[in-house]
């Protein structure tokens, strides 16, 4: 781990050390030559005056005293020029974070004619996270959100959340921090980075996770088990039993999934019982004898005591 500003590589600085001084001498020539030239440039505007000199030698010196003033910019520059290369002798970390492994032993060549790669510094707290979205997503969120159905939070609030390769999930969440302006033609997706608090440096820059986006807060919704949900050619659909336990088909808008749960955003109401067992005896018109799913009886029974679940809200 370095600090910003922490030394990494000493470079032999006795080349731009050398560098340095003969600017600064070249700079004390064209001061001295400006000086004498600015010297005689007032001593011919005043001899032109009592008409001792002519106007041309008066152009002349002149015009050589603008030279040697521009030379004076020139050296000064080169002066800086060389200030500069001297302190690349002292190679810092230009950010805080984790230094790689050093690609140069001490007394190597470096840098003769073209960039020499001595390690590579990368920032682990925050650290970024990088992902796709399908784009038919936000499309859908932002119908949803102009039927006033959910809430997107605006800004750097979208909450991102890490999954790790074993399942767990990170403890930090993170925030929203960059969404790309265009759709990828070759994915359908679109680009994301999230910023990730890692205090405890758990994740390395490389590796390969699983990101969880709040993108919006569904203001009203229904979490029901992913194999109640069944699928045809119109779509998704679930079954459910009616106070008299006649069974129908209802088309639900699945929107997002919470564990080993789908979330439904609309075709569901309150009360509804979903059929989430014996699925493939239950049909639409048929009637049961819905059983809450903790007193589901074993496999093999009849449709008539399909369990069945009450829509939880979400």
């Amino acid at each position: 781990m370095v600090k910003e500003g922490q030394p990494l590589v000493r470079i032999d600085p006795a080349p731009f050390r050398a560098q340095l001084a003969a600017a600064q001498a070249n700079l004390e020539q064209a001061e001295a030559a400006a000086k004498n030239a600015s010297v005689t440039a007032a001593r011919n505007r005043e001899l032109t005056r009592q008409q001792l000199v002519s106007r041309m030698q008066l152009d002349d010196s002149e015009a050589l005293e603008r030279t040697t003033a521009a030379q004076v910019s020139a050296a000064k520059a080169q002066l800086d020029s060389a200030r500069i290369n001297l302190g690349y002798a002292n190679v810092t970390a230009p950010i805080s974070g984790r230094a790689g492994q050093m690609r140069v032993l001490e007394g190597a060549l470096v840098g003769q004619g073209e960039a020499t790669l001595l390690t590579t510094v990368e920032q682990v707290d925050p650290i970024y996270v990088f992902f796709d979205q399908p784009a038919s997503d936000f499309e859908r969120l932002q119908r949803a959100q102009a039927a006033g159905q959910v809430t997107i939070p605006q800004g750097n609030q979208a909450e991102v959340r890490v999954i790790r390769a074993d399942g767990s999930e990170y403890p930090h969440a993170g925030t929203l921090s960059f969404s790309d302006f265009s759709v990828n033609a070759t994915t359908g997706a679109v680009a994301f980075r999230g910023v990730i608090p890692n205090p405890e440096r758990q994740l390395l820059p490389g590796m390969y996770v699983n990101v969880r986006l709040t993108a919006g807060l569904l203001k009203r919704g229904f979490e029901v088990p992913q194999l109640a949900v069944q699928r045809d050619a119109q779509g998704a659909y679930v079954l459910a039993a009616a106070a008299d336990g006649t069974v129908s088909a209802k088309r639900v808008e699945v929107v997002s999934s919470v564990g080993a749960n789908w979330v439904i955003g609309q075709g569901l109401d309150d009360g509804d019982q979903v059929i989430v067992s014996g699925l493939q005896m239950a049909r639409p018109g048929m009637k049961v004898v819905p059983k809450p799913i903790e007193e589901a009886a074993p496999a093999g029974n009849e449709a008539a005591s399909a369990p069945a679940a009450p829509a939880a809200t979400h």
